[in-house]
């Protein structure tokens, strides 16, 4: 059982994570500061230094989180079929990622592009994170009784992976232009639903 240190020191954690969480949904990521972080949380800016290394680590730390709750939500969806439930993570993964922004999507692409060269901080592991994330939701599914035992777990995980980062993609190279939230849906009705259809239990 953690100490009450340990728990006051969780909570600091956490509000830094859910105050950047803020920032980050209502404007542009670098149009704030460390300083200005810890200033909303009503803590010291060395607190900072004691959770995170730099601002790009608690950022990662947010977009972590952000994407466990998608899976968090698809869990107590008992009411919900495989499919709707596959088609709320697609349709939500898009919103998460218009929600940080064009500039923060630019750079996390770069970085996972080449995550040898990415920055200090940034997160050269996400890709790995998605696929492990999306492969545990099918083969929990195929477990379940919900997708037949000869799915292709591998195949179709890398197949909805390539669509989200298509997607992203396409919204940078357009500036904005092409808006993946607005054509999730469709893109999942058109290209996953069918997919998984021969699968189905």
């Amino acid at each position: 059982m953690p100490t009450k240190r340990q728990e006051n020191a969780l909570k600091t954690r956490q509000k830094l994570i859910d105050t950047a969480s803020e920032l980050i949904s209502s404007g542009e990521f670098n149009d704030f500061n460390i300083e200005e972080i810890t200033k909303a949380c009503g803590v010291a800016k060395g607190t900072f230094y004691t959770y995170f290394k730099n601002k790009e680590e608690l950022s990662n730390e947010v977009c972590r989180n952000l994407f466990n709750n998608i899976v968090f939500r698809m869990q107590k969806m008992k009411d919900k079929s495989f499919v709707e439930r596959l088609e709320h993570y697609f349709s939500s993964f898009m919103v998460e990622v218009e929600r940080y922004g064009i500039n923060i999507c630019r750079e996390w692409i770069r970085n996972v592009i080449d995550p040898n060269g990415s920055g200090e901080g940034w997160d050269n592991s996400k890709w790995q994170f998605d696929i492990d994330m999306l492969k545990e939701i099918l083969n929990n599914a195929v477990a379940g009784g919900e997708l037949k035992t000869d799915t292709p777990v591998e195949l179709i995980t890398h197949t909805i992976i390539c669509e989200l980062y298509g997607m992203m993609t396409c919204w940078c190279m357009s500036d904005g232009v092409f808006e993946p939230k607005k054509h999730s849906a469709e893109i999942f009705n058109l290209q996953i639903k069918p997919m998984l259809v021969n699968y189905l239990i």
